[in-house]
C-alpha cells in the first residue's frame, strides 16, 4: 500500500485495514512486515496532523487579532 497525501479519515481507514489484516494473522511474514511498516508511516503522519490540529484548536483569537494559548489544565474559558 503506497502512502498518499490522503485526508485524515482516508489514512485512518487505511491504518484500520492494516491492523485488522495483521490481527487476523493470515498474512505471510514478508507481507506482514511490509504492512506493519506502512502502518507505522501512516500512524506518524496521522500523529503530525493531530498535533497540528491540537495546536490550532488550543488558540483563542480576540477580536483585535491577538492570539491567546489555552491552558490544557484549565477547562474554563480565559477571562477578558
Amino acid at each position: 500500500m503506497p502512502t498518499k497525501k490522503n485526508n485524515f479519515e482516508e489514512q485512518l481507514n487505511s491504518l484500520e485495514k492494516i491492523v485488522t489484516n495483521l490481527e487476523n494473522g493470515n498474512v505471510p511474514l514478508e507481507d506482514a512486515l511490509k504492512e506493519f511498516q506502512e502502518g507505522v508511516k501512516i500512524s506518524r503522519e496521522l500523529d503530525k496532523k493531530l498535533t497540528s490540529a491540537e495546536e490550532t484548536v488550543a488558540k483563542l483569537i480576540d477580536s483585535d487579532g491577538t492570539e491567546h494559548e489555552l491552558d490544557p489544565n484549565n477547562a474554563a474559558a480565559p477571562e477578558d
